[in-house]
C-alpha cells in the first residue's frame, strides 16, 4: 500500500505500507506491476490528485478508481458555496503568485497550501499585494477526525499551529486586480523601455489570437510582456531574448506573475537560438527583424503557423511591406496619441507610428 506518511497512519496499515518517495515518484508503484497494489491518496485522485499521473502510464484495464469527495467539494459543503462559481487553486505544489491573476474584489477562492507554515505566508502575499481586507477561512485536515476551521483577515492573521493537510478559503477584498484582457499597464511589467506599449500590446496580441494550451514564441521579447499576456490568456511561450539585462527583467516578471510553468526563458538571438525549440502556433517579432529572420521562419515553420512582427522603424517597415507583398497577410499602420502639457495647457503627443504584418504560414 502506497501513500504519505498521514494517510498510510490513518489506515493502520503496519508494514505494508510504503511512503511515496520525495521528490515524488511512481517508479516504486510502478516495479510491482502486476501485483495486487493500493495507492492511498487525497478524496478525489483526479483533481490535483495522483490519479492522473497513473492513469498516464497505465492502461485503463490495470487500475480502479475508488473516488472520495476532495476537499474543495468539502470545503464548499461546509462554506455554503457553489463550486461552479469558485476558483480552485493547488498551490501545494505551486508558487503562491499563481493566485495573482485570480485576485479581484468579490472572487472566491479554494487553495491547497503546502504545509501548516503556508497559510500565513500566503495571508502576507495577499495583504503585500493589497488585498489584505480578504477573509481567510483556514480549514484542516477535512473530511477526519482532526477536522478544524478558523477564519481571519489576511492583515490581521494569527494562526501559527495550522496542521496539514490544510485548505484555504478566500473571499478577495481590497485592490482592483489584475485586468482580464490584455493591454495591461506597462507599469505591470518590469522594464528598461524596450516594452510593446500598452495599447500596441493589445492590438499585437488580437493579431496574435491566443487559444489555451497553444504555445508562441516571443522572438526580441524585451521584457517578455507580450509572452506573458499570451500566457495570461491560458497559452504558453517561449521567450527568446539575448540582452542579458533584459532577461533578468524577463525572469522577474515570470516570477512576479507566477508563470514559470508556462513561460521559458531562452537566451540567445534568433534564429540560432530556435534550433530544436517544439514547433509553436504563433510567433511575434517585437526586436531583430531582418530579411533573413523572416525567411527562415517562412521556410520551416508549420504551415498554419500565426506570424506578427511589428515595425517602429523606416528600415524594418519596407522590409514587412515586401514581406506581405511577397507571403500575403495584412498590413496595419498604427498612430496613437497621448494627452501631454503643452505650455499651461494640455495637448495630443504623438507616438511613434508602427507598422504590423500578420500572416498565416
Amino acid at each position: 500500500m502506497f501513500g504519505a506518511p498521514r494517510h498510510l497512519a490513518l489506515a493502520g496499515v503496519g508494514a505494508r505500507g510504503v511512503e511515496w518517495p520525495i521528490p515524488f515518484s511512481l517508479e516504486p508503484l510502478l516495479a510491482r506491476r502486476g501485483q495486487n497494489v493500493v495507492a492511498l491518496v487525497s478524496g478525489d485522485p483526479f483533481w490535483f490528485g495522483a490519479g492522473a499521473s497513473i492513469a498516464w502510464v497505465l492502461p485503463r484495464e490495470e487500475y480502479r478508481v475508488l473516488s472520495a469527495p476532495s476537499c474543495f467539494s468539502l470545503a464548499a459543503a461546509h462554506l455554503g458555496w457553489s463550486l461552479e462559481d469558485v476558483t480552485c487553486l493547488g498551490l501545494h505544489a505551486r508558487v503562491l503568485e499563481e493566485a495573482l491573476p485570480h485576485l479581484h474584489p468579490g472572487a472566491r477562492l479554494l487553495c491547497l497550501l503546502r504545509d501548516g507554515s503556508a497559510p500565513a505566508a500566503f495571508a502576507g502575499y495577499l495583504a503585500r499585494h493589497g488585498f489584505g481586507e480578504s477573509q481567510l477561512h483556514v480549514m484542516e485536515c477535512l473530511g477526519g477526525p482532526r477536522e478544524r476551521l478558523r477564519s481571519a483577515t489576511a492583515e490581521g492573521f494569527a494562526l501559527n499551529d495550522v496542521a496539514a493537510p490544510v485548505l484555504v478559503a478566500v473571499v478577495v477584498k481590497g485592490a482592483t486586480g489584475l485586468a482580464r484582457t490584455p493591454g495591461r499597464a506597462d507599469s505591470t511589467f518590469e522594464h528598461d523601455g524596450q516594452i510593446t506599449k500598452a495599447p500596441i500590446r493589445a492590438l499585437t496580441l488580437a493579431a496574435l489570437a491566443p487559444r489555451p494550451g497553444e504555445l508562441l514564441w516571443d522572438i526580441g521579447a524585451g521584457s517578455g510582456s507580450i509572452g506573458l499576456e499570451w500566457c495570461l490568456a491560458g497559452g504558453r511561450a517561449l521567450a527568446i531574448e539575448p540582452n542579458a539585462a533584459r532577461c533578468e527583467n524577463i525572469r522577474a516578471n515570470i516570477a512576479r506573475f507566477g508563470l514559470a510553468r508556462c513561460c521559458t526563458l531562452i537566451e540567445g538571438k534568433a534564429p540560432e537560438a530556435l534550433a530544436g525549440l517544439p514547433a509553436p502556433a504563433a510567433v511575434f517579432i517585437g526586436g531583430g527583424a531582418d530579411a533573413a529572420l523572416l525567411e527562415t521562419l517562412w521556410s520551416f515553420l508549420p504551415r498554419g503557423t500565426r506570424i506578427v512582427a511589428n515595425a517602429v522603424t523606416l528600415e524594418t517597415e519596407a522590409l514587412l511591406m515586401q514581406a506581405q507583398a511577397e507571403k500575403g497577410g495584412d498590413l496595419l499602420r498604427i498612430d496613437i496619441a497621448s494627452m501631454a502639457p503643452l505650455g499651461r495647457m494640455r495637448g495630443w503627443q504623438p507616438a511613434r507610428p508602427i507598422v504590423q504584418w500578420s500572416a498565416i504560414r
